[in-house]
This record gives C-alpha cells, structure tokens and sequence, in this order.
C-alpha cells in the first residue's frame, strides 16, 4: 500500500533534481545522475572549530582564532554558492520537500561517520515560530534532520528547542546584528544534564543562529553542543 501511495504521488506530484530543477527521469533517484557533483563540497582544508574553508597551513580561520564559540564544532558538506542558493529557496519557500532527502543523505555520506565520532545523544533542529513555520508548512532543518536520524539512527527531537519570538531575516544584516537579532530567541524546555546534541541547520554563515542555540543549550546543562549543516559561506 506505502508503495502504491508513493507511486501515486509521484505521478501527481513528480520529484525534481535539487540541482537543474527539471523532473527527474527515473522518479526512484534523489538527483540526476549528470547532477550528482552539481554542488561544490567544502575542501579538505576547513576550520576545525567552524567547518568555513581555510588555507592549507591553517587549523582555525581567523573569526575563530580571535573569539570563543559557544558550540564544540560545526560541520558543512557544501560550498553556499548561487546554485545551492538558488536549490534551498525552491527548497524552503517553495515545496520542494524532496530535495532534503537528498540534503540528508549527502550529509549521511560525506560526513556522517563523523557524526557518529561525536556520539549524539540526540539531533536538534533549528525551530521556527509557530507563524513561521505555519506560513512555510514544514521546518526545513527538521526535515533534514529526520533523514539524518532516519539514516544514522540517532533519536531527533523538534520539542527541546524552541523558538519564543519571530526574528529578522539575518540575510542583510552584519555579524553584531545578527547576534542582537538573536538575543534571547530560543529557550530549553527540557534539562540536559550530560547530553551530547547535535543542532541540524541549512547554511552557515556567520554562526549567529548556531551561537545562540548552543548558548541556550549549554545554559541548560548540554555537556557538548556539535553543529550540522549542509553548506556554509567562504569565509
């Protein structure tokens, strides 16, 4: 019957390639064969504290040389570029649910033996305001959190975390806005006491949003606050 119903809802409802956009030919792939490398993953060279591309000699790009971060460790698979932009607003204003199956399982593959190196006890997504997430009808990282769950087989909680008032695109705004836009934004609503978490976000630019949900994690007793997200900025 489950086979029946996807069959029927791929025929009303066909999936597309998170890359080109156009219609996959064989509705069973996640991306077109020819678009599997369409994304630019982050290099063998990254921050070990922000997962941001650095230069061959370097450990620690140059924010995080010169500041502490609330989190352990963020972790990106892909480069933010035009193209992946450009798939995450078809993703995230415009239904295209199905490109996070393939979101999550390129997290999964590229990094997810590292994830389980960090031995969460639980995935947290980043919330959305109940308006907000009414307006969009799904929370984009929630979706892509329960496909990394699914495949790690790592418990995912959309209730810890919450998101108590509506903030401001964080888009046009600099690093000391983002952080303000943010301020007191998310509460904890269970203790953590000794738990190891991992928060799953879409892009990492400059931190803000992961700075103040490992904060408020932490303050409520997270012992290791880790970081997922598909893609992040330059540096």
């Amino acid at each position: 019957m489950k086979k029946l119903i996807h069959v029927f809802l791929n025929v009303l409802y066909p999936r597309h390639c998170p890359v080109c956009h156009r219609i996959l030919r064989n509705q069973a792939d996640l991306v077109c064969p020819e678009c599997e490398d369409g994304f630019r993953r982050v290099g063998g060279h990254y921050c070990l504290k922000c997962g941001k591309p650095v230069k061959p000699q370097e450990e620690y790009c140059a924010e995080c040389r010169g500041r502490k971060r609330s989190f352990d460790r963020n972790r990106s698979v892909f480069l933010y570029d035009g193209k992946l932009r450009q798939s995450l607003v078809r993703y995230k204003y415009y239904g295209a649910r199905e490109y996070g199956d393939f979101y999550g399982v390129s997290i999964c593959r590229y990094i997810g033996e590292e994830i389980r190196r960090w031995n969460p006890d639980v995935l947290i997504p980043i919330p959305l305001t109940s308006a907000k997430l009414r307006m969009r009808g799904f929370n984009q990282a929630g979706y892509m959190a329960d496909r990394i769950g699914e495949k790690l087989e790592i418990p995912v909680s959309h209730d810890i975390l919450k998101k108590i008032h509506e903030t401001r695109s964080q888009k046009k705004l600099n690093a000391v806005q983002r952080k303000q836009n943010l301020k007191d934004a998310f509460y904890v609503k269970e203790d953590l006491r000794g738990f190891t978490v991992a928060v799953v976000d879409d892009v990492y630019t400059t931190g803000s949003t992961m700075e103040a949900a490992a904060s408020c994690l932490k303050a409520a007793g997270a012992e290791k606050v880790y970081c997922i997200t598909l893609c992040t900025g330059q540096g």
